[in-house]
């Protein structure tokens, strides 16, 4: 079967990782699959993925997306096109009109709508509005990655078809990276229990609050922090570090290749986001069988956790809270045979499973 994925952009984030793993996934099973990049951000580059055809673009702006996309449409012909991301969704069902194609569009979105669409009159988020609901019919399949996102769709459109359907995030390549090797100190010759964030270094991330939660956390024991991921708010981070005397517990590591090798030679890892569409980093945390504390963020981890089964679920921006909850971490950690439980809708194949029947296309899996 001729299928597309299509991603507005490649950098290391968890949409387009998201739709890399699934390309990769669907071609394992024989498929014949574009991966269609808007643009791939200048210091990223992709690798292990067999047997898929890479489209680049080479354009920033999703609405340039919109005239190679009818091109494309009529030259490749794509049976199913798999899309992500509300502004890149209304495109791809755009170019399909346009194009005259005959594919189904199975549209995904990833972020809470509230921040994405509007009531103020021709306001950007108003206008994206008036498109969902004029072109959304066009597509076979609309879906959130969380079912708190699904109630939040009804909420702003009241006769929303989305239904839920969560990203691959356990796959064989996953799997093999836990194994890895690992080299930072802190993991290879533990002294102390270790903790890991990851992310983007930005404010919706929390990790202001994360580095207070260590401050208290010390006052009674003994831990060390690594956060992965690189940012605008790097020195920012760093000075407050500084300013709490953390500098010999706490390290901003910035991007690593492998970040799964970390979570499974850690302690705990700590979600401290204000906001969330799923945290797939949570679910990769779980599957490497590093106890997880999370805020109690919209939306996703509270469901992914199951109200505190597979985690320690804590307030939004409550240091003190955060930090009791990594103690509690620490003292009791969930069992990594227990994780494996809340990790199997995440499975590639459960995840093509979901897509397909959701579809109406009955598929064998390998």
């Amino acid at each position: 079967m001729k299928l597309t994925i299509v991603t507005p952009r490649f950098t290391i984030a968890g949409v387009p990782l998201a739709q890399l793993r699934f390309a990769r996934s669907l071609a394992a099973q024989g498929h014949d699959v574009d991966l269609i990049i808007g643009h791939i951000e200048p210091g990223n580059k992709i690798n292990n993925l067999q047997n898929v055809n890479i489209v680049d673009f080479n354009t920033k702006s999703v609405r340039g997306m919109l005239w190679p996309l009818i091109k494309y449409f009529f030259i490749s012909r794509p049976e199913v096109v798999f899309s992500a991301e509300d502004h890149l969704n209304i495109i791809v069902i755009m170019a399909s009109i346009f194009s005259f194609s005959k594919a189904k569009i199975s549209g995904s979105s990833r972020v809470t709508p509230f921040d994405t669409y509007s009531d103020v009159f021709l306001s950007k988020g108003w206008i994206l509005k008036q498109f969902s609901k004029l072109l959304m019919k066009r597509a076979a399949v609309l879906s959130c990655v969380s079912k708190d996102m699904v109630m939040q769709y009804k909420k702003v459109f009241p006769n929303s078809p989305h239904i839920c359907i969560y990203n691959i995030v356990d796959d064989i390549e996953s799997r093999k990276k836990i194994h890895e090797h690992q080299s930072h100190s802190w993991l290879i010759d533990k002294k102390c229990p270790v903790i890991i964030g990851a992310g983007k270094l930005a404010e919706w991330k929390g990790f202001d609050n994360l580095i207070n939660a260590v401050a208290e956390c010390k006052k009674s024991l003994n831990i060390k922090l690594i956060i992965l991921g690189d940012g605008p708010l790097k020195e920012v981070l760093s000075s407050q570090i500084k300013a709490l005397d953390l500098e010999d517990s706490i390290e901003l590591k910035g991007f690593v290749e492998n970040p799964l090798n970390y979570y499974s030679n850690a302690d705990v890892f700590v979600l401290s986001s204000r906001v969330e569409g799923l945290p797939n980093v949570l679910v990769e945390a779980m599957m490497c069988g590093c106890t997880p504390v999370s805020t109690d963020c919209p939306t996703g981890p509270r469901e992914l956790l199951q109200d505190g089964k597979y985690g320690y679920i804590v307030p939004v921006d409550d240091h003190i809270r955060l930090a009791e909850g990594i103690i509690k971490a620490i003292n009791d950690p969930i069992d990594a045979e227990k994780l494996q439980e809340a990790v199997k809708p995440f499975e590639e194949k459960a995840v093509i499973k979901s897509h397909f029947n959701a579809l109406g296309i009955n598929i064998d899996l390998n």
